[in-house]
């Protein structure tokens, strides 16, 4: 890679920008791209995004700007920070500006909504010439904007391009690991958004240490079998991508998934607490997304059944957690080598 290179990140929320910022503390040009002209020209003067990350100062490098094709004109990098809602729609614009050359890499953990597409998936299907990896981990972007050593994967099936993601992003603070399972590291990052709502039930129903720690356990075995029927590497999910960004999801209270649980576990309408959020829980999207996915496929997950219940049949929550206990397949690890 280039001792210096510009990247263009997509999306000004607080991830995007953390993000953004550290590519630009790493040496390199970074284009910032969000809808909005004020508040990219807020950010530019003030060298802060006032909105999502108060007082998180921005490198020089750093230029926001509310133009895509400005942002993505000449670049040699694109990642894609944007909600699942609105990714398809950013990757089509995305597609008469730049060149097939130009390495994509989606940092979105969600589903597209009307179906069961991951966004890798709509780079491929949008920008079919292009290379792809994702991005995913534990990565709350508050704590990376304190200066908190967290670490992340990029995986691609090319590993040129994990190399290059490496070299990009990787500071003493931000550590980058590699795979080979695209797949497996962008369903971990998905899926557990919707056990991250769970725990944050159970967190409001004051349950015990060891119920979180069964709710965590059988959480992550649920989320590996339904990816594994998708292709995934079970393995996977042994790594940061899986347990490690579940773990945190599951128990941050800078989890926005979480803070959702926690409300609906209080008693308070999904729709309210809805209104009262200024960034997507993506939990919410995908769980429907899931469900409807794990039906067709015939993939246990009751756990998720349960949520469902929960949020769209209004079920009692209490009820519905013993059910979904006690419903449980009686097998503790389902992938083991040698069996």
């Amino acid at each position: 890679m280039p001792d210096s290179c510009t990247v263009a990140v997509l999306g000004g929320g607080s991830f995007g920008t953390v993000i953004a910022n550290i590519i630009a503390c790493n040496g390199h040009r970074v284009r910032l791209f969000l809808r909005n002209q004020q508040r990219a020209e807020s950010i530019n003067s003030h060298r802060q995004n006032v909105e999502y990350l108060p007082g998180y100062m921005l490198h020089d490098k750093l230029l926001a700007t509310a133009s895509l094709a400005e942002a993505v004109q000449g670049v040699d990098v694109v990642l894609v920070a944007v909600p699942s809602s609105s990714f398809r729609e950013v990757a089509r614009e995305l597609a008469s500006h730049v060149t097939p050359q130009t390495l994509l890499v989606s940092l979105t953990k969600g589903i597209e909504p009307g179906g069961f597409m991951l966004m890798s998936e709509i780079l491929r299907q949008e920008l079919p010439a292009n290379p792809t990896g994702v991005l995913s981990g534990p990565n709350l972007a508050g704590e990376i904007a304190a200066g908190h050593i967290s670490g992340s994967v990029i995986a691609s099936d090319n590993p040129r391009i994990n190399t290059r993601i490496h070299d990009l992003l990787h500071s003493e603070s931000f550590l980058i690991y590699s795979s080979g399972d695209m797949y497996g590291v962008e369903l971990g990052g998905a899926l557990k958004n919707v056990y991250a709502i769970l725990a944050g039930v159970g967190a409001a129903l004051e349950f015990g240490e060891n119920t979180i720690g069964m709710l965590l356990t059988r959480s992550l075995a649920e989320m590996s079998r339904f990816a594994v029927h998708m292709g995934a590497n079970p393995m996977t999910f042994l790594g940061l991508a899986g347990v490690g960004d579940l773990f945190v999801t599951c128990s941050s209270p800078l989890s926005r998934n979480y803070q959702v649980g926690l409300a609906l576990g209080r008693g308070e309408p999904l729709d309210d607490i809805l209104a009262t959020m200024d960034q997507v829980a993506e939990g919410i999207n995908t769980l429907g997304l899931l469900k409807a996915e794990a039906d067709r496929r015939q993939v246990h997950m009751p756990l998720v059944k349960g949520l469902y219940a929960i949020l769209y049949e209004h079920r009692p929550v209490a009820d519905v957690f013993d059910d979904m206990m006690h419903t449980e397949q009686a097998q503790d690890v389902e992938f083991v080598t040698g069996q």
